[in-house]
């Protein structure tokens, strides 16, 4: 959700803030009245690259006397960054603000064949004001920087909570009174729905965290979602009557990209046949080409086991808490490596062991306790589409492995 290129952060900073030193002829963003001040939030459409599928915003600031305008975000990271993978691996994502002239960031999105939508903000010269001198302050190098998070800290909602500081909480007051649409999970699924692979990962790696009832407040975490929000907010108008946020709503350039579905694909069909389909291969195989079923069988044993190594691993050493307490590890997790030595036995017809038969029944009572998950109150890892796809892989292995006993 952000932009991986450093744009001249600090140099700008430097010029807005030389340009607040010059005479009040020259005034410019940095020094001009509140009631000279356009604010804007500008939505950008999301990307082709994976980090650019939940789309991106900013804030801009226009000074309506010079025509100077200005976007402030919070989405640059760096990939140069000493140890950025192994800080993104452990949930440690450093991002920061930045700032740019609008005509050049708008170029780039033109570029890219992203839309640019523009919803000028009904602000009072106070507020206004107060907005700009919060953001000037935020862009120092010092401010700058922050711990990034992509459900309650990104550049989308650092944005929200930059608004909402300029109107005095009137944002988060309205937006917490209404009800999400679609949860992190489904918002996630349906973004990355382009990219089938790591849109499955995603969903596997999710926990229970990603399935909870939004506000309409949490749900903004996305830019299309805070600007449909915004269209919806109305704020006082310093007379005793309510105005609507935003005063008019401009599509700056047309995304010329795919554009994400309106919903998150069900999961449950695909995942559910490919279950029975591998299962149906494994009780075929088991009979007619043994080698093959040790070399199929391997291969869901080995996923599993690593796939749950994965997830206890950002249950237990990152800060990816929306990957906590994932019940995928009922399905999926390290015993599968126990079985692997039987695997192979079983094809020249040797039983498993006593110990084997304990490990088989531990696995299925994981998976019936997956099942079982279900029927508890409040909310619920919504991982139907993996207990599909586990169940009946499980239930061939252990017919296979105990076909001799």
């Amino acid at each position: 959700m952000g932009r991986m290129n450093l744009i001249s952060r600090n140099l700008l900073l430097l010029a807005l803030l030389a340009l607040a030193a010059l005479p009040p002829a020259r005034a410019s963003v940095a020094n001009a009245p509140g009631a000279n001040l356009e604010v804007s939030l500008v939505t950008y459409g999301p990307g082709e690259t994976y980090w650019e599928r939940f789309g991106h915003d900013a804030i801009e600031l226009r000074d309506t006397v010079s025509g100077e305008a200005a976007n402030f975000n919070y989405g640059v990271f760096d990939f140069s960054e000493k140890n950025f993978l192994l800080n993104f691996a452990r949930g440690r994502m450093h991002y920061l603000m930045d700032a740019a002239p609008s005509d050049l960031d708008e170029r780039y999105y033109v570029e890219a064949g992203r839309s640019i939508t523009r919803q000028r903000l009904a602000l009072n010269a106070e507020q206004a004001a107060a907005l700009r001198d919060f953001l000037l302050w935020n862009l120092r190098p010092e401010n700058a920087g922050y711990d990034y998070d992509y459900y309650v800290d990104n550049c989308t909602t650092r944005v929200r909570d930059a608004l909402d500081k300029a109107l005095g909480g009137a944002l988060e007051t309205r937006l917490k009174a209404r009800a999400g649409g679609m949860t992190y999970r489904q918002q996630t699924v349906r973004l990355m729905s382009a990219q089938p692979w790591l849109m499955l990962v995603l969903d596997l790696g999710l926990g229970p965290y990603a399935d909870q009832p939004l506000s309409g407040w949490q749900e903004s975490f996305l830019p299309e979602v805070l600007q449909a929000q915004l269209r919806e907010v109305h704020v006082a108008d310093g007379h005793g009557a309510l105005r609507p946020l935003v005063q008019d709503e401009q599509l700056v350039s047309p995304n010329r990209l795919d554009v994400p579905p309106p919903a998150a694909p069900d999961l449950r069909l695909p995942l559910a046949l490919a279950g029975l389909l591998l299962a149906a291969l494994l009780v075929l195989a088991r009979r007619a080409w043994p080698t093959g079923y040790a070399l199929l069988g391997t291969l869901y044993l080995l996923a599993a086991g690593v796939t749950g190594l994965l997830l206890l691993a950002l249950w237990t050493l990152t800060t990816h808490h929306s990957a906590w307490a994932n019940a995928n590890l009922l399905l999926f997790n390290p015993l599968a490596f126990l079985l692997l030595p039987t695997l192979w036995r079983s094809r020249r017809g040797l039983a498993a062991s006593r110990f084997i038969d304990g490990v088989i029944a531990l696995q299925l009572f994981a998976c019936m306790a997956a099942v079982l998950l279900h029927l508890l109150p409040g909310t619920v890892q919504q991982n139907q589409p993996w207990l599909l796809f586990a169940l009946p892989c499980w239930l061939a292995l252990a017919w296979s492995l105990r076909r001799y006993r």
